[in-house]
């Protein structure tokens, strides 16, 4: 893992140099947009809705729209009046009671990795945390913008979690929740003997993402068959490697490889 970000802890008088990590990765199948009939890459043109004419980047600028249609362009003398933060600190305000925080506000998470001249601090407010059952509320500026986080502990890291701003939570508003309706004491013992028969641990290696599987399955077996399609090459176009392909094509050569020396080792 490579860190993305490098700064301190701090709480009351001790700082904890750290270094931040990325502690999810999205797996995500992603597909091109191609023509179907010779699988070219499509691509999209800058084209401004007024005068229809194609807008390089350069002319690009930040627009902000009002509710009522009006559009607002901002300079970059504009951007840069506005409220900004390059700190270099995790600043802890306050420890609060982990079950205050509501999962529905948690966005991004990072794993922190202390300095080798910070492990000691790092290891204190750990199980400091651990042992007071509470969640550290910080202030941290990434990519120059302040935002919410809590720390918390998971196995041996501390774990930075980004939070969103309350008004950023939507609220739910059904109507047909609004009717005076409820289970009767029958429907609640037979519910409660559901959740029973079915309870048990959750064991995250217990699930897996057959989609992905499947479309790696579905490639590969198209690899296989000859079914890949060469676009023809647009003069001064960057090509583009396809990991995904690229991986399936030497996962199938070496499938084969394998097969013909079993082979050969029975023939013999």
């Amino acid at each position: 893992m490579r860190a993305i970000w490098k700064g301190a802890v701090s709480f009351g008088l001790v700082n904890v140099p750290v270094r931040l990590f990325s502690a999810t990765e999205n797996h995500d199948v992603q597909f091109r947009q191609v023509h179907e009939k010779d699988g070219g890459r499509i691509k999209y043109q800058r084209v401004c809705s007024v005068d229809g004419e194609e807008v390089p980047y350069s002319d690009i600028a930040k627009g902000y729209e009002t509710a009522d249609g009006q559009m607002v362009v901002l300079t970059d003398e504009d951007l840069k009046a506005l409220p900004s933060r390059s700190s270099r600190e995790i600043a802890i305000e306050k420890f609060v009671p982990a079950e205050q925080i509501d999962p529905l506000l948690f966005d991004k998470s990072y794993y922190l990795e202390p300095d080798k001249t910070g492990v000691k601090p790092y290891v204190l407010l750990r199980d400091a945390l651990a042992k007071a059952d509470r969640m550290a509320l910080v202030t941290v500026s990434i990519r120059t913008r302040m935002t919410l986080a809590v720390l918390r502990v998971r196995g041996d890291v501390i774990v930075m979690q980004t939070l969103l701003w309350a008004d950023e939570v939507r609220q739910p508003d059904f109507d047909s929740l609004s009717t005076d309706t409820s289970a009767n004491a029958r429907e609640l013992a037979m519910a409660a003997s559901l959740v029973d028969s079915l309870a048990g641990d959750y064991e995250p290696d217990e699930f897996e993402d057959d989609y992905s599987e499947a479309v790696e399955h579905l490639v590969a077996a198209k690899i296989e068959g000859g079914e890949v399609t060469e676009p023809a090459r647009v003069k001064g176009e960057e090509t583009e490697v396809v990991d995904l392909l690229a991986a399936l094509q030497k996962s199938v050569d070496k499938a084969k490889a394998a097969k013909k020396d079993t082979k050969k080792s029975k023939a013999s």
